[in-house]
């Protein structure tokens, strides 16, 4: 049975409000920082809502709609299989064509609360050609704790694309993944986590391409990559309260 948004208690009402508001917000970030064109790329955050109506649901852009005109009325809400509830949007306003690939990360990593795909031209690059982005800068070790790897290649349509994304991340440390032929796939602890890992990946692809145009980069020593990315999740920034 589809789920109906003003069925479900207030509080989770209230929440999916908040969430369409936060989504709608991010999907701006990405063109800001040059990593989508046209209407490519999506941004997806998690409603943890499972203790109230049974399942947890998700909240990401429609398919095929500009950015200019996306605000929080058009994103849509879905499901962990990744259907779409009666959310209030048109029945017209379908979810964005990588939904399955989101829902599917989502069902099978319950620490991931956010997802971004892009078609980032440096990234996307690096996945054309099936090439893992080595882990050659600080930078790198702080953010993703290693290489960014590649995934399998895969076909949208249908889960594969999130089945690739899981099996190639659920052994890694990195919150970047470059589907081969694809392009890049970014996980977070929420959306905006989800987004800042999309940016950096962007931008680490971009630096080490450049260095190998100069010569051949030095790789950094696994236990240097190590206390990096240890001092930047545990101590870089302002005490967590």
């Amino acid at each position: 049975m589809t789920l109906t948004l003003t069925d479900l208690p207030a509080d989770v009402q209230d929440e999916v409000s908040k969430t369409r508001r936060i989504v709608a917000d991010l999907h701006a970030e990405l063109p800001r920082w040059e990593l989508v064109v046209w209407t490519a790329g999506n941004v997806s955050q998690r409603i943890r809502c499972a203790d109230q109506i049974g399942e947890d649901l998700f909240v990401i852009k429609p398919s095929g709609v500009s950015y200019d005109q996306l605000g929080p009325t058009q994103m849509v809400v879905c499901t962990l299989d990744g259907a779409k509830i009666n959310d209030g949007t048109p029945d017209r306003l379908q979810p964005s064509s990588d939904t399955a690939a989101h829902a599917y990360v989502y069902t099978h990593m319950d620490h991931v609360g956010g997802v971004v795909h892009t078609h980032s031209t440096y990234a996307t690059a690096w996945a054309a050609r099936g090439e893992e982005v080595p882990c050659v800068l600080t930078m790198m070790a702080d953010e993703f704790g290693g290489p960014i790897p590649i995934g399998p290649f895969a076909l949208i349509g249908d889960d594969s694309i999130g089945r690739g994304i899981v099996d190639t991340l659920k052994d890694s440390r990195s919150r970047a993944v470059l589907m081969q032929n694809h392009g890049p796939f970014t996980i977070g602890k929420d959306g905006r986590d989800a987004v800042k890992a999309a940016v950096m990946c962007e931008e680490v692809a971009r630096t080490v391409h450049i260095s190998r145009q100069l010569g051949e980069p030095l790789p950094i020593a696994q236990e240097k990559v190590d206390s990096l990315f240890d001092r930047y999740q545990n101590v870089y920034g302002q005490p967590k309260k």
